[in-house]
């Protein structure tokens, strides 16, 4: 018997997933996974793993709206990809998607590509925003976290990258960058 399972997801820790729970449980879905982790890439999303190991053939991943699943095509092609290796489909609640027609595929691609359009735009006006700072002396970027002069003081008394990053709580690729730069300047 195939089953609707429930995909909720917001960006940050101060986004509620309320709304879109309720809307997946109304929409009939038996199980619902939630989680609060940026769309852009699929790393770290441990639940929407659990619900893609979930699925069988027949069964429908719902979403309350395209860009809660992926906010690249590359991430939303491969995700349909999957589901539909697995016989599974994917239906969004606010939008006409459901892959188990051509008309909801057909939508669903249009979707993505919006959807990716949108992270484009944000990510430049991001851009736009830092570099007009920046002009204005108002940005500084993050503080630096590793300490250059215990970096070349270690390395100075022989001891090597590897036990220096440990000694530090750095990446060994940090300390060789560092040790560049040192060189280049």
């Amino acid at each position: 018997m195939s089953q609707l399972y429930g995909y909720a997801r917001v960006s940050s820790a101060g986004q509620d997933l309320s709304i879109q729970k309720t809307a997946l449980k109304a929409a009939g879905c038996s199980v619902i996974r939630a989680e609060k982790a940026s769309g852009t890439s699929r790393n770290g999303r441990t639940e929407l793993e659990t619900l893609l190991q979930f699925l069988r053939r027949g069964d429908t991943l719902v979403v309350t709206r395209i860009d809660r699943l992926a906010r690249s095509m590359r991430d939303l092609q491969n995700l349909v990809h999957e589901l539909r290796e697995k016989g599974a489909h994917l239906k969004a609640t606010e939008q006409p998607v459901d892959t188990s027609s051509a008309a909801g595929k057909a939508f669903l691609d249009m979707l993505g590509v919006f959807a990716e359009f949108e992270t484009s735009l944000r990510r430049e006006r991001q851009m736009e925003g830092i570099a007009a700072a920046k002009r204005k002396g108002v940005y500084k970027g993050r503080p630096r976290s590793i300490d250059a002069t215990k970096v070349r003081a270690l390395v100075a008394e022989g001891t090597g990258a590897t036990d220096v990053a440990k000694k530090l709580g750095i990446g060994r690729a940090s300390v060789y960058r560092l040790l560049r730069q040192s060189d280049a300047s």
